[in-house]
């Protein structure tokens, strides 16, 4: 008689854990912290500032193992995050949600006990939206759920600057509203050409439910409001003439491809590439604009 040997699943290595943290997300989240933070006119001690970012990196990838571990069987579904480690078997998702609650644990006490209560708070209300706002209520039962849930990738701005001066203001406050109003535009984009996985996880991604042709003319109506968030500190006087024509440069190019997006046809061509150009000048968008925001404080 012949047996079959069930098969074995290997333990987790590094790259496992690291690959929960969704670093790729991790790096623009770690960026517009660090802007937040270099932009506040209170200058922090260089090894508060380095532990700071250490706490918002932290935080993300805590946020992030959490949403793979609550969204494992979504994963599953979609071609798009098969290989991701829950979904492929090569970690158990009490593992992940054990590395995820300790990470947060870690990041909000470190930031707690090294910086101040106000940045803790906020890095807490950041990773509390995103699981249990986002991932949990609104993922898989409205369309909106990127609207609203945009929100959680907001924060770092808020507490990057919160870490150097103890408080918030209204730049910081202006540019969580950037990122609010860009993410809209920027996952929709995604969200076209991946709708496909979507409607097979059963996920109501705004394509999925209303339609490409509303997910287009959304996207180019949030632009809108995109922009004026962007540029708008110029005008108050909370940024100088170096982020105030890059902004307007950047969201002009930004624009252009919302529009093209917006205004073409259904169908018309099933390479999305108007669409994959958005998505990625998007990401570019928000490095250049955050960094012309750092550039403005030091240089001008």
């Amino acid at each position: 008689m012949t047996t079959t040997a069930a098969p074995i699943t290997l333990p987790a290595d590094w790259r496992d854990f690291l690959a929960l943290t969704k670093p790729r997300v991790m790096t623009l989240v770690v960026f517009t912290g660090l802007c937040g933070m270099l932009a506040a006119p209170v200058p922090i001690h260089p090894i508060l500032g380095f532990t700071a970012i250490l706490c918002i990196a932290l935080g993300a990838g805590a946020a992030g193992a959490l949403n793979q571990w609550y969204e494992a069987d979504l994963d599953a579904k979609m071609k798009r995050t098969q290989q991701r480690p829950l979904p492929a078997g090569r970690m158990d998702r009490q593992s992940a949600l054990h590395f995820g609650v300790g990470l947060a644990g870690f990041s909000l006490a470190l930031m707690y006990f090294a910086i101040n209560l106000t940045a803790t708070v906020i890095l807490a209300v950041s990773i509390l939206f995103y699981v249990f706002v986002y991932t949990i209520w609104l993922k898989r039962r409205t369309p909106q759920n990127i609207v609203i849930g945009g929100a959680a990738g907001a924060f770092p701005p808020l507490i990057g600057w919160a870490a150097a001066t103890g408080d918030v203001a209204l730049l910081p406050v202006l540019l969580f509203a950037l990122i609010f109003l860009w993410t809209p535009p920027h996952f929709w984009a995604l969200a076209l050409f991946v709708k496909t996985d979507y409607a097979n996880a059963g996920v109501p991604m705004l394509p999925v439910v209303a339609g490409e042709r509303s997910t287009r003319i959304q996207i180019g109506l949030y632009t809108l409001p995109m922009i004026a968030a962007a540029i708008v500190p110029w005008p108050l006087g909370l940024a100088g003439a170096i982020y105030g024509w890059s902004a307007m440069l950047l969201s002009a190019i930004f624009l252009a491809f919302a529009a093209m997006v917006a205004f073409r046809s259904s169908g018309t061509n099933d390479a999305m590439i108007p669409e994959k150009r958005l998505f990625k000048y998007s990401i570019l968008y928000l490095f250049l604009m955050f960094g012309a925001l750092v550039a403005d404080r030091w240089l001008a």
